[in-house]
Order: structure tokens, then sequence, then C-alpha cells
């Protein structure tokens, strides 16, 4: 088996993976890439209890859980779940029974969105694997999200079907996982259609791909391939699709209503807000059509000649605040941010005191913006010198000096969620020997 280095290096991305995969476009298994250090299925099972402790409390989150026995999606069941007296936290041995219980059935599937923003210690640990992606092949303009899939399920429970992303699908075990992909065409042969197949489907997993993963492994698959994943014992796998949002889309939903909107009329006497003409009332609606349709060619060649500098604008910001997020979709209800927001006590922020970034995240400074775990800190980007910022994404803990702009500047970065702080000790008076 072949040994990969953590995190895979620019060579793995530029080389290895565009090898194994025919330059990023058919599937290949990663084999023990993942160590067991940076990712495992206590990371998943702590996420859902997060997510668990956020429902008893009320709190809106943005990660949600979703149950199935077999291919049935069953929401009157994850009330139950979501408030049970919970499992026996030392593993997996106890969390199979306790959802077997609860469920009343002997297989299951739990699924589980956003992830990342539950399970710090699969943030951090697939955040590695993500930010060597991001370094050595390139950044998806939505970010990326983690995906669990936990159970004893027979088969996915979205049946055979289709992926419109590239995405890796990381296998955390404890136990091993059939995985069976086609490319679209095959599948289309196979079916007749691209529609996803239910039920018993076993004539056309021999017509598959066959992978085997077991803890560690990362299978690439590329957009566009069917797939579906077969077990008859509890496993846990997350899937880490990369949003590379059409451009088009991109401009349908930020840019153009951001441009469009800069051409409304400034008040009464702008030119723009010039009042229609009386509409002659004997004659069809076709003159209003015509002259309605001159103005907009105007507008929108205005519009057009302002897009550059939207998109720059736009790019800019989205760059800024992917990176800034470990290159994880930037979603407000994000649970571990909240939560480490609240532990940051900015009363302890004092000479003395240490800090350090919560990883995988980054300060970016761009232009006058310092941002921080995707979100603007309102920081003075002049407060915060080169060799600060390089330190504390580097990883390095700093001790904080007797500097009122940057302890101002440490209170702004924390209230992100994005810093772990050391309190300083109490001091002691030295006493004569």
């Amino acid at each position: 088996m072949p040994s990969y280095a953590w995190p895979p290096d620019r060579t793995f991305w530029t080389g290895t993976f565009p090898d194994h995969t025919t330059t990023r476009t058919t599937p290949y298994l990663f084999k023990g890439i993942i160590p067991a250090t940076a990712a495992g299925p206590e990371y998943v099972l702590a996420g859902f209890e997060a997510i668990r402790r956020a429902h008893t409390a009320g709190a809106g989150i943005k990660a949600h859980a979703r149950v199935y026995v077999g291919e049935d999606r069953r929401d009157d069941l994850l009330p139950t779940v979501l408030t049970a007296t919970p499992w026996d936290t030392d593993g997996d041995d106890t969390f199979v029974p306790w959802m077997q219980d609860l469920l009343g059935t002997d297989r299951f599937s739990l699924v589980i969105n956003n992830l990342e923003t539950v399970s710090p210690g699969l943030a951090a640990g697939l955040g590695a694997f993500l930010e060597s992606l991001i370094d050595g092949w390139g950044l998806p303009l939505g970010g990326a999200e983690q995906v669990a899939f936990a159970g004893n399920y027979a088969g996915t429970a979205f049946g055979i079907h289709e992926g419109y992303e590239d995405a890796f699908l990381i296998h955390l075990g404890p136990n091993a996982k059939n995985f069976y992909c086609w490319p679209a065409e095959q599948y289309e042969k196979l079916t007749g259609d691209k529609k996803p197949t239910y039920g018993d489907y076993q004539a056309l997993l021999d017509e598959g791909e066959h992978f085997l993963l077991e803890p560690g492994d990362a299978l690439f698959l590329p957009r566009r391939v069917f797939h579906v994943g077969t077990q008859k014992t509890f496993s846990v796998s997350v899937a880490m699709p990369l949003y590379t949002y059409p451009y088009a889309q991109i401009l349908q939903d930020r840019i153009f209503p951001e441009v469009l909107a800069s051409l409304a009329g400034q008040g009464p006497d702008d030119p723009l807000n010039e009042p229609s003409e009386m509409a002659n009332a004997a004659s069809d609606p076709g003159a209003v059509a015509e002259r309605l349709a001159g103005v907009g060619r105007e507008l929108l060649l205005v519009a057009a000649d302002r897009v550059p500098e939207a998109a720059r604008k736009h790019a800019a910001q989205r760059w800024a605040t992917l990176r800034s997020n470990g290159g994880w979709e930037l979603t407000e209800a994000d649970l571990s941010r909240q939560e480490a927001a609240t532990a940051f006590d900015p009363e302890q922020v004092m000479p003395g005191a240490e800090i350090s970034l919560i990883t995988p995240y980054q300060v970016i400074v761009d232009g006058e913006r310092v941002l921080l775990r995707g979100f603007e800190t309102g920081i003075d980007s002049a407060t915060l010198d080169e060799n600060t910022v390089s330190a504390l994404n580097a990883g390095t803990s700093i001790t904080l000096p007797d500097t009122e702009e940057l302890l101002t500047a440490v209170r702004a970065l924390g209230a992100t969620g994005g810093l772990h702080l050391h309190a300083r000790s109490a001091d002691t008076e030295d006493t004569a020997s």
C-alpha cells in the first residue's frame, strides 16, 4: 500500500492525484491517507451529541441530522433520537444498540449535514486535508462541507444517485464499507435514464466499479458519477463536497442584483426617475414596450460597464471569507463558532496572556479589512503588524504585550470564535529569603 504524507503535499495534488484520477475525472481510492489522529468515528458521534445539546437548548443551528430506516426518511423518529438519554459515549459499541432501541429496527442510517460546524475536531483534522487541497489544487468558490453517513444500513438511503460536485468520501470505520461507482454514460445505458435507483439493484452492482473502503481511506468522487454504498456492520464515512458554483449562478445570485440596484434613481431629480409618459389608451401597448426596451438596453449597457468592478469586489470578499474560515463554507448558525466566542472572555485579554488561533481558521488582512473565521472584525488593519498575523497563522502562541491598540484588536478577534485565550497567571510577589 502506498504511503502518503500528512497532510498531502503539493506534489500529491499536482502529480499523484491527477495521475491516478485521469486528470480528476475518474474515481480513485487513496488507501490509508487520513490518519486516525485527524479523523475518527468518535468525532462524528461528538458532533451528533452537540446537535442533541443544541436541540435541548432550543438553539438554531445550521447542522442538522436526518434518520433513515432503509430508504425511508423518518422525521417522525428524529425528536426521539434528539431528546433521549445519551448513550454511553465510550464508543460505537453502545451507540448502535442505543439507536436500534430508539428506532425499533436493527439497521439504520444517520446523516448529518455541515458537520464541521458542530465537530471542532473534524473541522481541524479534515481542515488540514482541505488546506492542502486548496494549496495544491485550488479553492472551491463555494467552500467545502462535511456530510456524515453513520449506520449499518444495507444501502445508502438515497439509492444509486448522481453527485453534482467533485467530492472526497473519507471512511472512518470502525468497519469496512463497499462502494460502487458508474460513469453517467454507463449508468444511463444500464437504466435508461439518470434517475436514482432504489430497492433491489444487485444487478447494477455487478456492473459497477467496486471499492472496499477501510478506516483512513479517501475515495475521490468526480462530479456526475453515480454511486452507492453498502455495508453489513456499523461504520462512519464523511463526504466532503467541493462547492464549485457556476460563474453564472454567482453572477445571478450576488453580482447582478448589486449592479442593477446601483442603477436605481436617487430621488426625483435623478434622470432615471423621470416618470413614464401617459400611454395612448386608443393604441396597443407596443409603444410602451418599445420605450421600456430602449431604456432597458441603455441601462444594461451601463450595468455591463459596472460588472468588472463589482466582480472584483465580490471575488476579493469571497476569497478572504473562505480562506479565513479554513475553506469551509460560511454559515452564520455555526454552533462551534458560537461556543468558542462565548468561551472567550475579553476581560482576560491583558498583558501577559497568551493567544493562539483555533485550527484551521486564519487571520486574513484584505486591504483595510481584517477577517477571522469568515467574519469581518471591524479592526483597523494597521493595528496588526505582518509578523503578528504570520505567527498566528503559523499556529504560534503569542504572549500579549502592554499595547492597548493590540489588546483591543484581540478582543475583536476573539468575538469571532476564532481564538484560544490562555489567561495570565496570577502575579506573585518576590519574597526575601
